[in-house]
């Protein structure tokens, strides 16, 4: 059977091929007597609050089950606008939003709207690896540019000018991120989106994490940027993460108007629409109820993130850059590598560095880990993303783990 060269283009994702061995490893009872902690994958331990269960309950009980517009429930996409004017001060039109089958079917459909094959799409090294997949599935070309520390792991306005090509199409931010947990700071996303604009390119900055912002400094959206620039930003969302909502599947696009439509006709024919249940329920996540739930679970993001990564840079595991928002703490583990002894991490060995380091800490401290190997090129075995999104008694315990491992 022939197989396409865009499906082999795709990569394994490496983080679920570490929670599986992971999981191998637990049902084997080769971590002894302990239970493994997991602090690998980006999921909230918090799930869907009680008035958005309930609503979900009533749905089904009352057959409210059939096919939507594609856009998403009108009551829904007002609702999103709502939420950005009284969370952000912004005046979003419901007519710009689309709901859509999680954040992964928004980036797939932003993605065809606007790419056509062989256009490079610039992104920061390190970065979520799943959205160079969606670049590559519409047979664009993802272009990382490596971005340290020093610059927040985030783009600048000046790596964009400098890395621009005839064949460039636009810039692919995330704001949070993922693996970094940084965003970027308001200027330079402004300065970003000026010169994109300038040049007739496309810029989509992936807002997942924007709810989860523990710094008035950082907690923006881009959307809001001044000189109408935020109306041409696409923005993805989800309810996934501030929301709660991960296995729901449910997230949504802000889209300049004229691009509506084109979206629109592309979820008919692809997605015919998200799940209604899934809809019906997020409705529930904007009752006052629902939102000072949120906000009291923000903060308990926030206070796992105060106690976790300054621990982490006593044992060492140095996180070079605070992170600011989402879960994630993105720790430079060379110097435990190379005090392990284990085998360093280049072009011609990707399994030595963090990856090792994984596996050792899996077997040595029964904790879960995610190495870099999945997010970039630039240094990946240098790093090790830590996931916070677990509760303060299982971070006291891994960090208890650590510490006598080390």
């Amino acid at each position: 059977m022939r197989i396409t060269q865009r499906a082999q283009r795709v990569e394994p994702f490496y983080v679920m091929e570490l929670a599986k061995a992971a999981a191998e490893m637990a049902s084997r009872g080769a971590v002894g007597q302990r239970e493994m902690i997991y602090l690998n994958i980006g999921e909230p331990d918090f799930t869907a609050p009680p008035l958005v269960q309930a609503a979900a309950e009533r749905a089904i009980r009352d057959g409210r089950s059939q096919y939507t517009q594609a856009t998403g429930l009108p009551r829904l996409r007002e609702a999103i606008s709502g939420w950005y004017a009284s969370r952000f001060g912004l005046d979003i039109d419901p007519q710009r939003i689309v709901v859509t089958a999680g954040a992964s079917a928004a980036l797939q459909l932003a993605c065809l709207a606007l790419i056509e094959a062989g256009d490079e799409v610039l992104m920061p090294d390190p970065s979520y690896p799943c959205n160079r997949q969606f670049v590559q599935a519409a047979d664009g070309r993802p272009v990382l540019v490596p971005s340290g520390p020093d610059q927040r792991f985030q783009l600048s306005a000046e790596q964009v000018e400098a890395a621009w090509k005839p064949a460039t199409r636009g810039v692919l931010l995330a704001s949070p991120s993922n693996p970094t947990g940084t965003s970027i700071a308001r200027e330079e996303l402004e300065k970003i989106t000026r010169f994109v604009r300038g040049q007739g390119g496309v810029t989509m900055v992936d807002e997942i994490y924007l709810g989860l912002s523990f710094e008035d400094a950082y907690g923006h959206s881009a959307l809001g940027l001044p000189d109408g620039l935020g109306n041409d930003v696409i923005s993805i969302n989800s309810f996934s993460k501030y929301f709660n909502m991960t296995g729901w599947r449910l997230g949504w696009l802000v889209l300049p108007p004229a691009l509506v439509p084109v979206v629109e006709r592309l979820a008919q024919n692809l997605f015919i629409c998200p799940s209604t249940i899934s809809q019906h329920a997020a409705l529930a996540c904007f009752e006052p109820a629902s939102l000072v739930e949120y906000e009291r679970r923000r903060a308990e993001f926030k206070a796992r993130r105060d106690y976790f990564i300054p621990e982490l840079n006593r044992l060492g595991l140095a996180v070079p850059v605070m992170p600011d928002g989402a879960f994630y703490g993105w720790a430079d583990v060379s110097g435990l590598c190379h005090q392990w002894n284990l085998p360093a991490a280049d072009t011609g060995q990707p399994e030595g560095g963090s990856w090792a380091l994984a596996f050792e800490l899996m077997k040595r401290c029964q904790l879960a880990t995610t190495p870099g190997r999945d997010f970039g090129q630039a240094e990946p075995g240098r790093y090790l993303r830590f996931s916070y999104a677990n509760s303060m008694a299982q971070l006291h315990e891994a960090i208890k783990r650590l510490e006598t491992a080390l």
